[in-house]
């Protein structure tokens, strides 16, 4: 330990990747949180069906999009003017299967990080599905690290904050999750085989920058901070 702590170099002083680079599509989670989905369903008509799912929803962001913490957003400038934030909680997966009951689910787990789902609004509604909207050049940071699902205490329903500028826009806790990690794994894998490396963003709670009144989207130079305690 003390020949690591000589060798050590500051964080400070390093770039962070991506804690773990997704090879496929990133798997992710729509309105799974009530608040959200009422704020989703009273301001951003055309988007989604209204009222609470019954099943989750479950759609995916492309690989490319992920980038480190501290990486810059880049702001979509003549394709996208309502960029958006999505603080969430990922699980990455650390063991193979299919047909995983809900029971079972949490022992394919091999840890967490944070998420930042950015979203086009404008694209979203535009072309009326969320891939283009979700999946632009750096639309999904991650990190800083992966936290072993051993050391990390879901059961607890750790909170989840986003902060823009330093200004808490979202805060919430993950026990208010409509569908939570081992029923979206036990719907996911029903028929979809999950591998070790696979990444699940469990969805959004309210305070989304869509969902304020008036509106407000990210701007160049802002910058967003999410934190899971």
């Amino acid at each position: 330990l003390t020949a690591l702590q000589e060798d050590a170099v500051p964080l400070s002083s390093v770039k962070l990747l991506p804690p773990i680079h997704p090879a496929r599509n990133i798997i992710c989670v729509g309105k799974n949180y009530l608040e959200h989905v009422k704020e989703v369903d009273t301001h951003l008509p055309g988007i989604s069906k209204e009222a609470a799912p019954s099943a989750p929803i479950i759609f995916t962001k492309a690989p490319h999009s992920a980038i480190g913490h501290q990486e810059p957003i880049l702001y979509p400038t003549g394709i996208s003017e309502q960029v958006d934030y999505e603080g969430e909680l990922a699980v990455v997966i650390g063991k193979e299967g299919r047909g995983i009951s809900r029971d079972t689910a949490l022992e394919h787990v091999f840890g967490y990080t944070i998420l930042n789902d950015v979203t086009a609004r404008d694209l979203q509604k535009k072309h009326q599905q969320w891939f283009l909207g979700k999946s632009q050049d750096t639309f999904c940071p991650m990190g800083p690290w992966i936290v072993l699902a051993r050391d990390f205490p879901l059961h607890d329903g750790p909170r989840i904050q986003t902060l823009v500028n330093g200004q808490i826009r979202q805060d919430d806790t993950t026990s208010n999750m409509i569908f939570d990690v081992a029923e979206l794994i036990a719907t996911i894998s029903a028929g979809v085989s999950l591998h070790p490396g696979d990444i699940i963003a469990t969805g959004t709670p309210a305070g989304v920058g869509a969902g304020l009144q008036p509106p407000c989207f990210l701007q160049p130079g802002d910058t967003v901070t999410i934190r899971i305690e």
